[in-house]
């Protein structure tokens, strides 16, 4: 119990990048058989389900009616960016190429994070966060492109579109912490979560009426296995995630406990290996070591 005790913050964030690789891979199965669109309604729904009941219990509140109008505000618009565009684009890259390597492509979002800071926070980095974000772009680009060895000629190792999508899912993560920025200050974070997912159910309700998608989602229901590892992935992410990665920020350094965190693509590794038998190379390997090791350094 001592260690347990010593190191409470160290293992939630491992428990928390556990819990993140739980969830790529439950949403991945999930997305390719009901479809990215209907995944992400009802995991917004069951993740929406599982919050309220925590901050009924936490805070007396099952929606959050304490939040002021510039809470709601950015926080909606976080939401709109982070939730719905980046979301849409990252579950779209599951279904293309994998969770793993969307996972690790998705591990640029501390350096976009920077970047998007510095524009439109005006936030200056550091020369070693600078030299972090180029460190993980190396990564990143060393796992999805490769070089032929007769024609010496540039190649991506997995589809355009599904790349294009991984990284579009990250802009949006990221664009959606500096949204959230200002409306989370002094503001109960599950409660400020609640609202991004509310923000999020309207926007794809909308989306599914404009698009005429509801048969597509009533279809969706009778793919048991897929609502199996939906419901598994809401609670592994939207709720029990979120709770332990906020237990590891109040106990020890959020740098440490974002770098623990960002651990998930490792984690994916040995999963992609042994249960998907998928072809894990050296490089792969290696690039994503080094893709988190830039992620670390933006953290020092």
């Amino acid at each position: 119990m001592g260690f347990i005790q010593q190191y409470t913050g160290e293992l939630a964030a491992l428990a928390t990048a556990f819990c993140w690789a739980v969830t790529a891979t439950a949403f991945e199965h999930s997305a390719k058989r009901i479809g990215s669109m209907n995944m992400n309604l009802l995991r917004l729904l069951l993740g929406l389900v599982f919050l309220s009941t925590y901050t009924f219990v936490s805070r007396g509140y099952w929606l959050p009616f304490d939040a002021t109008r510039t809470e709601w505000f950015w926080l909606t618009l976080s939401g709109i960016v982070g939730i719905v565009i980046g979301d849409i684009l990252l579950f779209e890259a599951f279904v293309r190429i994998g969770a793993r390597i969307s996972m690790l492509i998705y591990s640029s979002v501390p350096p976009l994070s920077g970047l998007m800071a510095l524009i439109f926070l005006g936030e200056k980095m550091t020369p070693i966060q600078i030299a972090g974000m180029f460190i993980t772009v190396a990564g990143i680009v060393s796992v999805i492109l490769v070089t032929e060895k007769d024609t010496s000629k540039i190649h991506f190792t997995y589809p355009v579109i599904g790349i294009l999508f991984a990284f579009g899912g990250a802009a949006g993560q990221a664009g959606g912490y500096i949204l959230g920025k200002y409306g989370m200050a002094g503001y109960d974070p599950f409660s400020a979560t609640q609202i991004r997912l509310i923000a999020g159910l309207i926007c794809f309700i909308i989306l599914f009426t404009v698009r005429n998608h509801w048969p597509h989602l009533i279809r969706a229901f009778k793919q048991k296995d897929a609502l199996v590892s939906l419901t598994i992935g809401s609670f592994f992410g939207p709720f029990l995630g979120i709770s332990l990665s906020l237990m590891a920020v109040q106990r020890i350094n959020p740098g440490v406990a974002s770098t623990l965190i960002s651990l998930t693509p490792i984690l994916l590794i040995p999963y992609a290996f042994m249960v998907k038998k998928e072809r894990v190379t050296l490089r792969e390997i290696m690039g994503t070591v080094i893709a988190l090791t830039g992620a670390a350094i933006m953290f020092i």
